[in-house]
This record gives structure tokens, sequence and C-alpha cells, in this order.
């Protein structure tokens, strides 16, 4: 009889327990996530944190919302002010808002990268992208990432999304419009050779015109003086002669002797 009733007693906590256990009334958020607690219908007014939750079985169940940074690398097909086909490649890095998960769970759903992020970020390239020519865009990258990256920021933190990083890792536009980009550039460092080969064959022009008139003046002014100083012009003569005498000389003219040659 009392081995009956112990068994009976066993059974029946054993019978609790497994109904305990069928109903789930613990509910756990791991690291980076957080818990919105949904219950008939209705989501909490908060995030749960991580760890253990108890809730009501059949009532209430936590869903778990990642809020770790994630990574995509995505590409977008835009135009620029110049009606010029590009494709950007670009990183971005994003997070849930951990205090506002449950925000997003009740407005959005789980969904928000599709719904909200990629929508964002595609209109916010095209209408960055679309203030730039393409030649401008692919000098002022940075520059054009920068303003991205701000709007994106602003735009996103409303709908309780941080952006971390965007990088634009890649400009691509068409082939043909690349190959005449190639050509114009190699024209422009064409010209530039020729205007300074110009530059140089003037500037050399210039230095033989001032060295001419430097020796102009200075023989206009040698011979202004010869032909004032008779004792001049013999000098120059002595610094010209070369050690020879003459061995004959023509006319009234006093000879000279060559003693070299006498024996």
């Amino acid at each position: 009889m009392n081995n009956t009733k112990n068994i009976a007693t066993i059974m029946t906590i054993f019978g609790v327990i497994i109904f305990l256990l069928l109903c789930n009334p613990i509910a756990m958020v791991g690291v980076g996530e957080r818990g919105v607690k949904v219950t008939l219908g209705k989501v909490s007014p908060e995030s749960y944190t991580e760890g253990i939750h108890l809730i009501t079985p059949f009532i209430s169940h936590i869903k778990t919302m990642d809020v770790k940074t994630q990574k995509d690398t995505m590409q977008t097909p835009v135009y620029t002010k110049d009606i010029q086909q590009a494709v950007i490649s670009y990183v971005i890095n994003y997070n849930l808002q951990p205090e506002n998960a449950h925000k997003m769970y009740r407005e959005v759903g789980t969904d928000y990268r599709e719904k909200i992020l990629l929508p964002v970020v595609e209109g916010t390239l095209k209408d960055v992208i679309g203030k730039w020519n393409a030649q401008d865009l692919v000098a002022n990258r940075e520059k054009a990432t920068r303003e991205i990256l701000s709007k994106l920021q602003t735009h996103l933190d409303r709908n309780y999304i941080n952006i971390t990083d965007f990088q634009m890792v890649a400009i691509d536009y068409s082939d043909v419009f690349e190959r005449a980009i190639e050509a114009k550039v190699t024209a422009e460092q064409d010209a530039l050779k020729a205007k300074n080969k110009t530059v140089q064959i003037e500037e050399e022009a210039k230095q033989q015109i001032i060295t001419a008139e430097a020796e102009a003046k200075s023989m206009a002014i040698r011979a202004n003086a010869l032909s004032k100083n008779k004792a001049l012009v013999e000098y120059e003569a002595v610094q010209k002669w070369n050690g020879i005498l003459p061995q004959y000389m023509m006319g009234d003219s006093i000879p000279f002797i060559n003693l070299n040659n006498r024996r």
C-alpha cells in the first residue's frame, strides 16, 4: 500500500517536471543579442539583455535580435552627373542599436536589412554620386565616401541602426568610357611634355640672344677703344704676335733679319 502511494507520488512529481519542461518557462538571450518579449502578440516596452529570463508559458515568448556588428560587401549601379553609368563596390559595417531592438521588431521585424538598410544605402549612393562628374569622382573618392558615411549615419540612426564604417572600394565605369579617359590623360600628358619642351627651347634661345648681345657689346667697346688709342692698337698687335719674324719686308719698311737661319 505504502509502496503504491510512494510510486504514485514519484510519478506525480515526475509528471509535473515534465509538464514544466514542456511549458518552457525559461528563455535564454545569448551573447551579442537582445531579447524582445512578446505577450499575446504585444511587444514589450524594453529590450532584454543577455542571460536567462522567465516567461509565462503559452502566453509569452522571447524573440532574439542580433546586435553584433555586421559587415556587408555590396555593389550598386549608379549614374554620375554627366550621365555616365558606374558600378560602386563598397563595404559597410553596421549593427542594430541594442537599446532599440524591441522598437525595430515592433515597427519592422527581423528583416530590417532588406527593408531599411539596403534601400537607404542605395538611395544615398545615387544621391551623392549624382553630384559628381565621372572623372572628378575618381579624383575625389575620399570626399564622396565621407559624405555618404555622414548621410547614412544621420538617416539610419533614426531607424535604430548604427553605421560604424563605410568604404568605397572601387568605381567601375564602362570599358568605352575608361578607354576615353585613358586617351584624354595621355593627350594631356603629351601636351604638357610639348609645352615644357617649348619653354625649354624658348629659354635656350633667350640665353643665346643674351650671350650674343653681350659679345657684340664687348666687341663694340673694344673697337671703339682701339679707334681712339694708337698705343692700344699696337699693344693688341703685340698680344696677337706669335713670335715669328717675317723674313722679308716690302716697300720702305725696315727689314728684319731672321737670325735663326744663320749658320
